[in-house]
Order: C-alpha cells, then structure tokens, then sequence
C-alpha cells in the first residue's frame, strides 16, 4: 500500500470537515490483489482513494462505507471469491481469494482526526509508523474499530490510558500487517504497518533526470538533486516536493547526509564530478549506487578512485537501469525507477513466466 495516493483526498476532507471512512484489510486467503495491511480511503460523497482489488469490489465498499460514515459504527466487510460459481455480485473477477476489510469512520471529532494525522505525519517525514486497530471486542469501552498507535511512544490514546496501556503492549509485540490477542481479553488486534517511502537521490540534475524524478514522485517517494550547475535546479522542471540542492560535487558529504537514502543515482555527465560522487558514496551505507553510462566509462572511474573501488562495486549498477531496450530520456528513466523498485523490493528483476512453482529457471 502507498499512502501516497490517500493522502491528497484526507487533505481535502479534512478542509472541508467531511468524514471519511479508513477501509483496512485485515485478512486474506488465496489470490487477492491487495494483502493484509493494504488501505484505501473512502468519502461520503462516494470519491475513493487507493485500491483493495482491480476495481471488482470498490463499488460495493462505497455502499458499506456510507453507513459508517452515516452511523460511525465501524463494521467489518467479508467476501469471498474463491467459489467456482462467482456468486459475488456476478463480477467474474477470477481472482479466487478472501478478503476481510476493516471500514471505519474518521473525522473532526476523531482526536484530531487520528490515526490519518499521525499516518500522515510520519510519511511525509519519511518515518515508519505502525497503527493498531481493534478487529474483535466484547468489552463496550473497546468498541470495534477503534484505533491507537503501535509502536514505542504513542502519540494519542483513543480513551482512559489505564485501559489502553496492556493493549497498546501487545500491540507493540505483535508481527506488522498481523492479528494479535490481547492476553486474557476478549479483543483481538490488527496491526497496520506503514512503511517510509524510499527516498532517493540523483546526483546530477541535467535534462535526463527529470523523468526519474517524476516517475519517482509519481511512485510516492521522496526525491533529492543536487547539482553544481544552477541552471539543472530550477523547480519548475521538477515535481513540487523536490528537494533541490546547490553544492559542487566534491562537498556531496558535506552537503547531504548519504546514508539516509535508499538508492543514489550518479548521472551528472561530467567525468571529475561523478568520480568526486562515487567516492564519497563508496563510504556509506547506501544500498544502490546507480552510475549512467556504459561499461567502459564505469571501469575508467573505478580505476581513478583507487583503494575504495571494491567496498562500492558490490553494490554498483552501472550501465544503471533494466535491459528494457531504453534509449529515450523517458524510457532510460523508466528502466532506471524500475531497476531500483526491484532491488529494494529484493527481487531480481525478471519476468513472472519465467517463474514456475516458485522456482526461478
């Protein structure tokens, strides 16, 4: 799930006072588009952020949410594909799984709006978050639904502390995207893990960045350039949440802290620059060093930076991107994002036919 995508929708509701139903999935069994943990938001008026399916079931969350929303009874929505029959709605959907969805209701009177507003204040920082969400009670003073952050310092508590502070424990311990019992209770606990976006640099803002930048943003995550050459940052070629920044190549270290990225992309087209980049990256932690150009180029920068080439091979793509056949700014930009969603998802990178019975041949 990206909280990107839910996020423009909760600024609007939020602006105008409306309320809005948070669907969460909390269980599934067999084939299902989204997995536990997959969120959408829902509005009264019926406008819909997110996706739980391919577009089969959305519909019909519209017409639950709108009683929740109506009530602010929270409810939990079951269906169940895996019948030969397709009795569901007559959706043919073929996806041949379960899915149980959590909807509830948030708004003004919702502490502030919790949990959106702590959901959205630790993406937008680029931190992890982690919300609990009550799935089963037999206690009144715990409805269903009801919902409080799951990690070390909780930022709000939906009631009394003394209640919520054994729940909020077994929370803590509980797997992410997982069910949890509250020992000796009665409640049962689903625990929503919101991870950070990546957050990437490209090191180098020419003309060629600007699509990586924008098919990142598009993505959801957070995008840095720097450049030593102003006229590469100006804003208006970048998508509004990009970080630009003004420095030459050989204070990189000074101007960024490195090891907070997930991925740095070296494509500045100036051979000292690059060189001047690799060499501070080739000391961090970073995981996924991209450098543009062929093998050749790559081999010359590496024999110029000397003794701290080998700890920065490892973990270098250079040519940089997927063998997709790029050659356009645009298509070079979509085998470089694609390239690096791989890699940080730990996954290769090769077609699903070529997956058979789990096994890559």
């Amino acid at each position: 799930m990206s909280l990107h995508r839910l996020l423009p929708l909760f600024d609007r509701a939020r602006a105008s006072d409306r309320p809005l139903v948070l669907a969460t999935v909390i269980r599934t069994g067999g084939s299902t588009y989204a997995k536990p943990g997959a969120q959408m938001l829902i509005a009264d008026d019926g406008e819909y952020a997110g996706l739980l399916s391919g577009g089969c079931l959305e519909g019909d969350l519209r017409e639950h949410a709108r009683g929740v929303a109506a009530t602010g009874t929270a409810r939990i929505v079951s269906y169940d594909m895996r019948s030969s029959h397709d009795a569901l709605f007559g959706i043919g959907a073929g996806c041949e799984g379960a899915m149980d969805v959590l909807l509830t209701r948030h708004g003004p009177e919702s502490e502030g709006w919790q949990p959106l507003t702590f959901m959205q204040s630790a993406y937008r920082s680029g931190h992890s978050s982690r919300v609990a969400f009550v799935i089963a009670s037999r206690r009144s003073e715990v409805p269903l639904g009801t919902s409080f952050p799951a990690d070390g310092a909780p930022a709000f508590f939906p009631a009394d502390e003394k209640i919520f502070r054994p729940l909020h424990e077994a929370a803590i311990r509980a797997n992410d995207n997982s069910c949890a019992q509250w020992e000796g209770s009665n409640i049962e606990l689903f625990v929503a893990a919101i991870p950070p976006p990546p957050h990437i640099v490209l090191l180098g803002g020419g003309p060629d960045a600007r699509p990586v930048a924008t098919l990142a943003d598009f993505l959801g995550w957070r995008v840095t350039v720097m450049d030593h050459r102003p006229a590469n940052l100006d804003a208006a070629l970048f998508p509004a949440h990009t970080v630009l920044v003004e420095s030459a190549a050989a204070d990189v270290a000074q101007a960024l802290d490195l090891d907070e990225f997930s991925a740095a992309i070296v494509m500045s087209h100036h051979l000292d620059s690059d060189l001047q980049y690799l060499r501070a990256l080739a000391t961090t932690s970073v995981p996924y060093v991209g450098l543009l150009g062929p093998a050749a180029r790559r081999e010359k920068l590496l024999g110029d930076l000397g003794d701290p080439a080998p700890a920065l091979r490892a973990r270098l793509r250079a040519p940089v991107g997927l063998d997709i056949g790029a050659r356009t700014p645009e298509s070079i930009a979509l085998a470089i994002v694609g390239e690096i969603h791989a890699a940080l998802a730990g996954r290769g990178g090769r077609p699903f036919s070529e997956i058979i019975a789990g096994a890559v041949v």
